[in-house]
């Protein structure tokens, strides 16, 4: 779920990565094969590891009450998404096994997030990813709003992926997107990723690479980026195009 943004035009630096130990090695190529799966295959995969040995039940169990909250029906929630009922079912065990309450915080959110991105720090990108999602009223996820996004990016339109991709780099949410605004998501993911990058990346190198894209984003020379501005530029970058195809995924 790693914004197209920062993804599209990172590349691995030509010098020679420092020399590393046989562990570090491993943990790294660990990181890198990770690394290629969507952030939604990575939360099937970590919510199927954690049910494995469960026997598939019917819809009684998803509409299990829990502690002042209960989602909504199994059925309406399949009509409203691009998922099946038993991927519905299959997620909110693992929803239900991490927010037993049935909503999640930020701070339950952070850790949550943390365990796909072991190799680095992902308190700063979390936090925005948990803003685009949250209830205003409760500052909380339910597992419709958790659905409903996850939904979208991993098999929603190229124009669903981007209002969301825009919707993360808007972090006052005024429906521009600012250098600085730019630097702050870019840096948190170049912080999420952390040792998995060759070489070590830092808050001058998401200065640089904001500094290489964001005037050609910026056609109109303002200073700042609106969601035409962005869906015109990703249309016109092939590469931008298949990051945000790479989210798609078939259970």
């Amino acid at each position: 779920m790693y914004s197209v943004v920062a993804h599209q035009n990172y590349k691995k630096s030509d010098r020679s990565p420092r020399p590393q130990s046989e562990n570090s090695n491993t943990e790294i190529r660990t990181a890198d094969n990770h690394r290629k799966l969507s952030l939604y295959q990575r939360i099937f995969r970590y919510v199927k590891r954690q049910f494995q040995q469960e026997k598939d039940e019917e819809s009684d169990e998803f509409n299990f009450h829990i502690a002042r909250y209960r989602p909504e029906e199994l059925q309406k929630l399949a009509s409203k998404t691009k998922f099946t009922r038993k991927e519905i079912q299959l997620m909110y065990r693992g929803f239900k096994q991490e927010c037993p309450t049935g909503m999640v915080d930020e701070d339950s959110f952070k850790h949550i997030f943390s365990q796909f991105f072991p190799l680095g720090d992902a308190t700063n990108y979390a936090h925005y990813v948990f803003n685009t999602i949250k209830q205003k009223q409760t500052g909380k996820i339910s597992f419709e709003d958790f659905l409903s996004i996850l939904s979208k990016v991993s098999r929603g339109s190229v124009q669903e992926k981007l209002q969301w991709v825009f919707g993360l780099y808007d972090l006052n949410g005024d429906g521009l997107i600012t250098k600085t605004e730019m630097v702050d998501v870019v840096s948190s993911i170049y912080e999420m990723l952390g040792r998995a990058t060759h070489p070590t990346v830092n808050e001058s190198s998401a200065k640089e690479h904001v500094e290489k894209i964001f005037h050609l984003i910026d056609t109109n020379k303002d200073g700042v980026v609106t969601i035409e501005e962005l869906v015109q530029w990703c249309s016109r970058d092939e590469h931008v195009l298949k990051s945000l195809e790479t989210l798609d995924t078939v259970l």
